[in-house]
């Protein structure tokens, strides 16, 4: 196989993979244990990006479906204002 053939299979595999802990993660509901599997298979992702360059986005993310649209709603920050 060549590069592109291989890294074309990873990321498929990684999809299927994504797909699948979808599936058990609606079992699971928001936990930690699930917020974590959803950042593994992300670093997955991330990791071949990085590795092989990052493919062009054309087909939605299954992840987003579930988290919604990534909006932390205003968890991430301190909580302070500045003045």
């Amino acid at each position: 196989m060549s590069v592109e053939q291989d890294v074309a299979a990873a990321r498929q595999a990684v999809d299927d993979l994504e797909r699948s802990c979808l599936a058990v993660m609606g079992h699971f509901g928001n936990t930690v244990d699930a917020r974590r599997l959803r950042v593994d298979v992300g670093r997955l992702r991330d990791d071949l990006d990085l590795l092989c360059g990052a493919p062009a986005r054309t087909a939605h993310e299954p992840f987003a479906a579930y988290y919604g649209d990534g909006d932390d709603d205003g968890m991430g920050g301190s909580g302070r204002t500045r003045r």
